[in-house]
């Protein structure tokens, strides 16, 4: 790792970690202009996995309005998605090669709190009031989280500054209102009250000093039912250049996930999931007493990038778990030749094994836990 003297300083030169290959000598200081002048060592991991992942500076930072996501979004899926999602986004306007990426650092939890409020509860509420009256129809609660991330350069003077920031705004596809009624939220209405609460956050973003010529990409990310078991997805995207007021241009983004085996009345997935009651029964064969096989297939512009796969099983002993492992290491191979591919093996004792498989690879990486 790479050593960098950095002083954390105003909103236009604070850190932010991307993809880097190695970058200068094996110690380096960077100075940049604060009130307080304290010094902090920041580490820079000179290994990057794939071209497509950002480095992050070390220690790492986390998100100044942490906590947050827990309370706003539904599950563990639309969690991870709505970071990941947005860091694809990101990549589009962002290049991993001379980026660092770091947690948001300018939306703070307080800050977020009164964006997040209704308008009748905080004036800068971004979501409608509540409705009055007692007969007055509830109205739903469309934003529900917002997650930023920032994106740091490095200068001729070996400083790290600010030079991007994203925002994607978590929506909700059904709000659940007084005694738990579900609302449904039309994906016209998802899209209009978005791209209005989108344009508002920039205009603000730009008001905070050093960030007038700050590009800001933004995402609007249409979260599940309570229950899913799949992510949401982002739908749309714009950005916002140095200077201007609001995102322009927006476009849609073409992702999904889907649940396999999907229901026979979901003509687009009919080969997709001919090849995977294939993939099961396979299984099956194999273990005839098999309870479970669920797959979630990961679509972008309508092709199929990859799947994640959860096998639960109830084998008794690790020469068992080993030889199941190793057939389903070639029904991986067999089946799916040209996607990304994760299996995970599980029990009631937690993870027994692992495929991961790369597309257009022969052999899959395994790794059986315990040994």
């Amino acid at each position: 790792m790479k050593k960098l003297m950095i002083i954390p300083g105003m909103a236009a030169a604070l850190l932010l970690s991307g993809c880097l290959p190695s970058i200068g000598p094996e110690k380096d200081e960077v100075i940049q202009e604060t009130d307080e002048q304290v010094e902090e060592t920041v580490m820079i991991p000179d290994v990057q996995l794939k071209d497509e992942f950002y480095l992050t500076t070390l220690p790492f930072k986390q998100s100044a309005s942490r906590g947050l996501v827990v309370s706003n979004i539904y599950t563990k899926y639309d969690i991870q998605e709505a970071e990941e999602g947005l860091l694809r986004l990101s990549t589009q306007h962002f290049d991993t090669k001379d980026h660092y990426f770091q947690e948001g650092q300018y939306i703070d939890k307080d800050t977020a709190k009164r964006w997040l409020a209704r308008s009748s509860k905080d004036e800068e509420g971004l979501n409608p009031p509540e409705a009055e009256g007692e007969d007055a129809e509830e109205q739903p609660i469309f934003l529900a989280h917002i997650v930023e991330q920032n994106y740091l350069t490095l200068t001729d003077e070996k400083k790290l500054r600010l030079s991007g920031v994203s925002v994607g705004l978590a929506l909700n596809s059904v709000y659940y209102g007084k005694n738990n009624k579900e609302i449904n939220i039309t994906d016209q209405e998802l899209q209009k009250q978005g791209i209005k609460a989108a344009d508002e956050i920039v205009r603000r973003l730009r008001t905070k000093e050093g960030f007038e010529n700050i590009p800001i990409v933004v995402g609007l990310f249409k979260q599940e039912k309570r229950n899913s078991i799949v992510p949401g997805s982002y739908f749309a995207t714009a950005f916002a250049d140095k200077g201007k007021e609001v995102p322009n241009a927006w476009k849609e983004v073409n992702e999904k996930y889907v649940l396999l085996p999907a229901p026979s009345s979901i003509d687009n997935y009919r080969d997709i999931n001919t090849v995977f009651s294939h993939f099961k029964q396979d299984i099956d064969e194999y273990f005839p007493s098999f309870v479970n096989v669920v797959g979630t297939a990961f679509f972008k512009d309508n092709r199929m990038k990859s799947l994640k796969i959860t096998i639960p099983i109830q084998f008794f002993g690790k020469s068992e778990t080993i030889g199941f492992t190793q057939f389903l290491t070639g029904k991986v191979r067999d089946y799916y030749p040209d996607i990304d591919v994760e299996v995970n093996i599980t029990s009631v004792n937690g993870a027994e094994a692992l495929i991961v498989k790369k597309a257009g690879e022969k052999d899959p990486f395994v790794h059986i836990y315990g040994y």
